[in-house]
């Protein structure tokens, strides 16, 4: 076997490894592997440019069927994604991964944060969000501890149509708590009203809901709110950001916490992840809030800044009391840059450019633009009306033509978020 320019030993080196260990030859090691399993041979191509490789992979994946209507997605769903989100991603001024201490150092950084905050606010109608979380199943975890701390109760109501990876990630999360997780199935993909209204008690601390549901079905949660706080629970909706536009919101329902994952909102797929999860609350809950608080101030010649604030909640000043371990926000930092060994800061698009994306690519139009995903529109044409026994309890559905206006449905003007990547804005 030719010697590899990767490997140091020397020869010498080699067959003494292999005395140690018993073996004749490196080929020897391979010997359980079956030989149909093994490889022909390992003489490779010679090495190509750039745009040789891109050219072959193009030919290679114009093999594959591109007339296929995917319905597959589980969360995350292929958007038209507006040219400027990537340019500003890959600015330096945004390039840090590290959390912004400094305000006199990150005012760049601190502002657009901000008015993530302030966007998110306006989608979900609450009063406070921070400043992103790792993921929508993780932000969903993080509105359950919140729901226990304030509360002091040890049981939480999961509806059955709430996305299987977050329900997951929040049994994962409250695995080693005395806290009783009670999921509600559903009744042909829609809550089961009977059921919640049966489970909610003295004792549940919070209901977790979804809309839409993960069977698709839209609803409509005010009378559910209403109900648990009257038993002193408070009510948490996973929501899909771009159908605020047209749904009614979180805070429209009095819902006291809102959270969903934000990878419709300037994320491509990238198989999966990285993304950024959201979280919005009501102002008397601010101080149960996990994750960073960005806040306006003003300096010392009255100038607008932008600080991180409430830090007493956080894990750097309360250690053990701290409300979350979360320490960390998803600020962007693309993928081909060098990754910080800290979790959640290697998102391409992430809170910030959300923001940006935003901002540049405002709405010419007085009415939400279409927001389904890249297919919806098909799916709207394959299957206009809700299978039996899913009928929405709110017509309204991404996709359609609804003009309702709202400061939701003005923002989402504004994202650039189209159906099937055209630039018309009609679904």
């Amino acid at each position: 076997m030719s010697r590899s320019g990767y490997c140091p030993q020397t020869p010498a080196q080699v067959r003494e490894m292999l005395q140690v260990i018993g073996v004749g030859s490196i080929a020897d090691l391979f010997a359980v592997i079956p030989d149909g399993l093994r490889a022909r041979s390992f003489e490779l191509p010679d090495g190509m440019s750039e745009f040789e490789m891109l050219a072959g992979m193009e030919r290679l994946a114009g093999k594959d069927r591109r007339t296929v209507v995917p319905f597959l997605g589980g969360g995350s769903y292929d958007h038209f994604i507006p040219a400027v989100v990537d340019h500003l991603a890959g600015r330096a001024e945004f390039a840090t991964s590290y959390t912004p201490y400094q305000p006199e150092c990150s005012q760049g950084t601190l502002q657009a944060l901000y008015e993530y905050q302030t966007a998110i606010c306006r989608l979900t109608g609450l009063d406070t969000s921070n400043a992103s979380l790792y993921d929508g199943g993780t932000a969903l975890a993080e509105a359950a501890f919140m729901a226990l701390r304030i509360t002091g109760r040890k049981k939480i109501l999961v509806d059955g149509a709430v996305n299987p990876f977050s329900r997951q990630i929040v049994r994962t999360y409250l695995a080693n708590l005395a806290v009783e997780i009670v999921e509600i199935a559903p009744v042909k993909g829609a809550t089961d009203r009977k059921a919640f209204l049966a489970g909610l008690d003295d004792e549940t601390a919070a209901i977790v809901l979804q809309n839409p549901g993960f069977f698709g079905g839209v609803d409509d949660f005010s009378d559910l709110a209403e109900k648990a706080r009257s038993r002193g629970a408070l009510s948490i909706v996973s929501v899909y950001p771009i159908s605020l536009g047209l749904l009614k919101t979180p805070g429209e329902m009095g819902a006291d916490i809102a959270v969903g994952d934000g990878q419709s909102l300037g994320n491509p797929l990238c198989f999966g992840g990285p993304s950024f999860g959201f979280l919005a609350v009501r102002k008397e809950h601010i101080r149960n809030l996990p994750g960073r608080l960005v806040g306006e101030t003003v300096d010392k010649d009255g100038r607008r800044g932008f600080v991180l604030t409430l830090q007493a909640r956080e894990q750097h000043i309360r250690r053990q009391k701290a409300t979350s371990n979360i320490c960390s926000n998803q600020s962007p930092a693309r993928p081909d840059l060098p990754r910080h060994p800290r979790p959640g800061r290697v998102c391409r698009a992430g809170a910030t450019q959300f923001r940006q994306g935003t901002v540049c690519q405002g709405g010419a139009r007085g009415h939400p633009r279409g927001v389904a995903p890249q297919r919806g529109a098909d799916l709207q044409r394959i299957h206009p009306q809700p299978a039996d026994g899913c009928g929405n309890r709110q017509r309204a559905a991404p996709g359609t033509r609804d003009r309702r206006r709202s400061a939701a449905g003005t923002l989402v003007s504004g994202l650039g978020v189209l159906p099937g990547g055209h630039g018309n804005g009609e679904a």
